[in-house]
């Protein structure tokens, strides 16, 4: 620090008042571990520390590993034991929560033998047709079988009532 007189209006500076016995400066009272004045942060000598703290980065878990846990945390059954397993394994409840979803909609079923590159849709679209054609199959079979019932039930309502069918080369004939 400088003394400082006023003699007019012009400042002139003066000598620096003395360090009294037994008192440190700054720097001394500090360690000497800090930067000094005016010095950056992080820097030692007036040079900048060129490391750059690493940035943390988001946790990836394999399908296989989301299972493990899923299979630990469902034969947990004493009070706390999935809590512990939680903490052993550094996760939250909500993963789990998100893991068994994801688990009942069967995206971790084909995870292992996946293939990479675009997926043929030529595929997709046969499998579709073929279900179509299945599913509509089905639903005439049903009407076929209702039509049989009806017309049985129409051959035994004229037997009973004595009422004489055509038969179908008496129509020809016609």
């Amino acid at each position: 620090m400088k003394a400082m007189r006023m003699v007019g209006e012009k400042e002139e500076a003066g000598p620096a008042p003395e360090a009294r016995e037994g008192e440190r400066s700054e720097s001394e009272r500090a360690g000497g571990a800090g930067p000094a004045c005016g010095e950056p942060l992080g820097s030692r000598n007036g040079v900048p520390d060129p490391e750059v703290p690493a940035k943390k980065s988001l946790r990836r878990y394999t399908a296989a590993y989301k299972l493990k846990v899923l299979r630990e945390a469902d034969g947990c059954t004493k009070p706390g034991e999935t809590g512990a397993l939680l903490r052993r394994e550094g996760l939250y409840s909500s993963l789990l929560s998100s893991w068994r979803r994801q688990r009942e909609a069967g995206e971790f079923d084909g995870l292992a033998g996946k293939k990479r590159g675009q997926q043929s849709t030529s595929r997709d679209k046969l499998t579709a047709e073929v279900k179509h054609l299945r599913r509509e199959t089905q639903r005439l079979a049903r009407k076929l079988r209702q039509a049989e019932i009806v017309i049985d039930i129409q051959k035994k309502t004229s037997e009973l009532l004595g009422i004489p069918l055509n038969s179908p080369d008496d129509d020809e004939n016609d």
